[in-house]
């Protein structure tokens, strides 16, 4: 088997896991011992929205990791490609959790992010190792910012979901430094910005469907 057909294995695995199984996180969900006040209706439903454009980020993540990790050929970066993919697979089982917790769903278009976030992070790759790396440190950066919104405007009472969110965007903001010390490329501001759009239309639909 060769190394290509080997990487495409791989990425075809992490596409069942992410979007088929149930995920499992290596560490200890944050919100797991705190007290979980009951919420009114309206509180729940906008926590649960939240949750779930998060989860939708999350799917991504796994999605845009994968693909840069098959693209590049550099095989210490494709392995701490992975390794952040597999903390960002943390996120995802988190999410998924606290979702179920609030009795809400993922979001049914979770098939369509993953594909276009696979395509995003592989053309990234494709443009070389410091594009790549730059790609992570301008997501990672508009993650953290899109995590510092929702602990804003999270439910007070919601400490369960707060402390996930606050969890993950600690591990956001280390891995956006993690790619800029590896030699990542300062990206055109015209990509910054239509990789806002894009985070635009995925919040707002995701927050719903």
């Amino acid at each position: 088997m060769t190394a290509t057909a080997d990487r495409l294995i791989g990425s075809f695995d992490r596409v069942l896991r992410a979007l088929l199984t149930p995920p499992t996180a290596a560490r200890e969900m944050p919100a797991s011992r705190l007290p979980q006040p009951a919420l009114d209706e309206a509180q729940r439903r906008h926590s649960a929205g939240l949750m779930r454009v998060n989860h939708v980020g999350e799917v991504c993540a796994q999605a845009l990791y994968s693909g840069q990790a098959v693209a590049t050929r550099d095989d210490v970066l494709r392995a701490e490609l992975l390794e952040v993919g597999r903390e960002e697979g943390d996120h995802l089982a988190w999410t998924a959790d606290r979702l179920r917790q609030l009795d809400a769903r993922p979001s049914l278009l979770n098939p369509a992010w993953y594909a276009g976030a696979y395509a995003m992070g592989w053309l990234a790759g494709k443009a070389g190792d410091a594009i790549s790396l730059g790609f992570v440190v301008e997501t990672e950066r508009q993650v953290e910012e899109h995590l510092a919104k929702h602990l804003e405007t999270l439910p007070a009472e919601d400490h369960a979901s707060r402390a996930i969110v606050a969890a993950m965007r600690e591990d956001e903001i280390r891995h956006g430094q993690k790619a800029k010390d590896a030699g990542a490329a300062e990206l055109p501001s015209i990509v910054g910005s239509l990789m806002r759009g894009a985070s635009k239309l995925m919040t707002t639909t995701a927050y719903w469907i």
